[in-house]
């Protein structure tokens, strides 16, 4: 069964009370759950030596990305972040998976208390013109727009992902 949440619309996980956060910017579905004092970013926030998402994806956006962070900048600074995942910067001698919104908010060096939506906007859309086209970019955009379903099978009941050979 596939659920479509609303911005800031409550729903349970058992006897967990959750709500969701639409956390657009990266992509336009970015979702964030609030569950039992600690939130779930997915691809919006990373460690704060580390930033924030790219925005170049389709239908990405910087300005979009600063707005849905400032709602999470609106939790208490006591609220646990559990990251989707963690680049390791060279600063840093190892992985890590959860921070804080007030960590965030004071040391995130792309986006923090003091940033401003035209600078995070700039300095968001020059980093991400520097970016490689990730690998499994285009089988990954075909699982997402179908919501984590495959494709349909073909009449051999395989489901194939399409990769355009002259696009890239």
């Amino acid at each position: 069964m596939i659920i479509f949440f609303q911005d800031d619309e409550n729903f349970a996980i058992g006897t967990l009370s959750a709500t969701a956060i639409a956390t657009s910017g990266h992509t336009p579905a970015c979702m964030s759950y609030l569950i039992d004092g600690a939130v779930f970013v997915g691809d919006t926030l990373f460690m704060p030596d580390y930033g924030t998402a790219r925005c170049d994806f389709p239908k990405g956006s910087s300005s979009a990305l600063y707005h849905s962070v400032q709602k999470l900048y609106e939790l208490p600074d006591d609220t646990t972040v559990y990251l989707c995942h963690d680049y390791l910067p060279p600063s840093r001698q190892a992985f890590m998976y959860k921070t804080t919104i007030g960590e965030q908010k004071q040391h995130n060096i792309h986006l923090n208390s003091t940033t401003t939506e035209q600078t995070f906007v700039a300095l968001r859309d020059a980093k991400d013109r520097t970016l490689p086209v990730p690998k499994l970019l285009l089988p990954s955009i075909q699982v997402n727009l179908m919501a984590g379903n495959l494709p349909e099978p073909a009449d051999n009941g395989i489901s194939y992902l399409k990769i355009p050979l002259n696009q890239f």
